[in-house]
């Protein structure tokens, strides 16, 4: 990482968000995270400068923060020896505080190993202490869970996998409404140093503006610092947070 400095005034003030497989893992709507980052970004006064990388591409050498969705487990086969070769940048951006989001899928590869129901194993990355098994009964449905961090969490899950955490990691949330990592506990997705990994999408970040701002900021702090949004945006933002705050009442009284 270079040396941190705040950008003056008319400074560039640019974050390079890279989507990590856009192609074969963004089947549940992942897409609309990276928008909401975009413009959140946008409001707060910053530019975000969006990058994809797909199988076989040479990987950016310059990103700020870092988002992968989910796939099918055919995606999951076909960037599995992609995301290998890859593996040790990863880790290395996740130990130098690099904020990442790893949704369903790549939540999933994101840990040792995913195990399906059939008994194919497919390695992990180990950037997350954490393993997932395969299951005949898909978990479906809408989530609500509560993090000491974020405040109240609310998505949608669709997943067979059921993942669960090492020593590693600690839990994103507790479920108070549907299944998150498993069957078994009451944990939903996995929190390590600035990576964020969920099962929730449809997306998740449109409904949880916290851990979008909480992705940005360590961005921009990482990058420039000191986060240091520009005050014309305040209004703006708190029009805006008022809206949030109605589409998460409304979310939470949704049946499962």
């Amino acid at each position: 990482m270079s040396e941190a400095h705040n950008p003056a005034a008319g400074e560039d003030r640019t974050i390079n968000i890279l989507q990590l497989y856009p192609r074969e893992m963004n089947i549940y709507g992942d897409w609309g995270n990276v928008l909401v980052l975009k413009q959140r970004l946008k409001w707060h006064g910053y530019t975000a400068n969006v990058l994809e990388y797909n199988v076989g591409d040479e990987f950016p050498a310059d990103v700020d923060l870092l988002v992968g969705g989910g796939g099918q487990d055919s995606g999951q086969v076909v960037i599995q020896d992609d995301l290998q070769a890859i593996a040790p940048t990863l880790r290395a951006m996740a130990e130098d505080d690099l904020p990442m989001l790893a949704i369903c899928g790549l939540y999933q590869l994101f840990g040792n190993f995913f195990k399906t129901h059939t008994g194919t194993v497919i390695p992990g990355i180990g950037l997350l202490d954490l393993e997932t098994h395969g299951g005949t009964e898909r978990l479906i449905g809408n989530v609500l869970s509560v993090s000491e961090e974020f405040g109240e969490i609310h998505g949608y899950e669709n997943h067979s996998g059921q993942t669960f955490l090492g020593s590693g990691v600690r839990p994103l949330a507790e479920v108070r409404k549907g299944e998150g990592n498993n069957s078994k506990d009451n944990w939903e997705g996995a929190r390590y140093r600035n990576v964020v990994a969920s099962y929730l999408h449809g997306s998740l970040l449109p409904k949880n503006p916290a851990i979008a701002d909480f992705l940005l900021q360590q961005a921009v702090i990482r990058k420039f610092g000191s986060f240091e949004p520009r005050p014309s945006s305040a209004k703006d933002l708190a029009e805006l947070a008022k809206l949030s705050e109605l589409a998460r009442q409304h979310a939470s009284q949704r049946p499962r």
